[in-house]
């Protein structure tokens, strides 16, 4: 099959993939007011994944600027999925694409997905750091939340080098300001990003929650401490 340079290609590519029924239970389920087609995301991930080997990098940022640009949500999903991926050089464009989407960010499906794709670009270049560190005092709950989960990645080594654990640091930083943040969705963001660390680095972790700890809501405490051990 031949890959798709257009979105109006793409989205019949895609229909041929839709479940009767699911698009009207994801409406439900993520609440957002945009269409939904009713594809899985298994499908997705088969389609990106031939276009991303079959299409040019510059194929693929202008498929996935249009798909974004439709607004729908199974297209949305496509568009970071064509742009997740850890070896992209030059990768400026990419990059400047991805931060463009931030603030558009209204549901977490979509939202993490883009942020799978951001955090490649900023596993590429930790100076980048310095941008998203400008979305921790945005006004946007989601850009906030951006945040966190696009660096969840430099909670996963055991041995990180010096630059790693420095970006660590900035981040939990980032963190110890989001506390006082009731949103449901930053609390929660906060407790994946102490979970995943506490995977690799439980001392951090438990620092962090007997500082902070009593200042989380329940069940980000909770969800934080989840893999600790007494």
């Amino acid at each position: 099959m031949t890959a798709p340079t257009t979105a109006e290609t793409a989205l019949e590519a895609m229909q041929a993939h839709i479940e009767p029924g699911r698009a009207e239970g994801a409406a439900a389920y993520h609440k957002a007011d945009r269409i939904y087609m009713g594809v899985p995301n298994p499908a997705l991930n088969d389609l990106t994944r031939d276009w991303r080997q079959s299409l040019t990098i510059d194929q693929r940022i202008a498929l996935a600027s249009d798909l974004w640009d439709s607004d729908i949500h199974e297209a949305r999903i496509a568009a970071a999925k064509l742009l997740t991926q850890a070896r992209i050089r030059p990768d400026d464009q990419v990059w400047t694409l991805l931060q463009s989407w931030v603030p558009q960010f209204d549901a977490w499906a979509i939202a993490d997905h883009a942020c799978s794709a951001i955090s490649r670009r900023l596993q590429a270049d930790l100076s980048r750091l310095d941008i998203v560190e400008d979305w921790t005092g945005s006004d946007h709950m989601w850009t906030r939340r951006a945040a966190l989960v696009s660096t969840l990645f430099l909670t996963k080594s055991n041995h990180p080098s010096p630059e790693e654990a420095a970006a660590r640091d900035r981040v939990l930083g980032w963190a110890t300001g989001y506390v006082p943040d009731q949103e449901w969705f930053i609390q929660k963001a906060i407790a994946w990003w102490l979970r995943d660390l506490s995977k690799h680095d439980p001392q951090r972790t438990r620092d962090f929650l007997a500082k902070h700890g009593t200042d989380l809501k329940p069940f980000a405490r909770k969800e934080a401490g989840k893999y600790l051990s007494d």
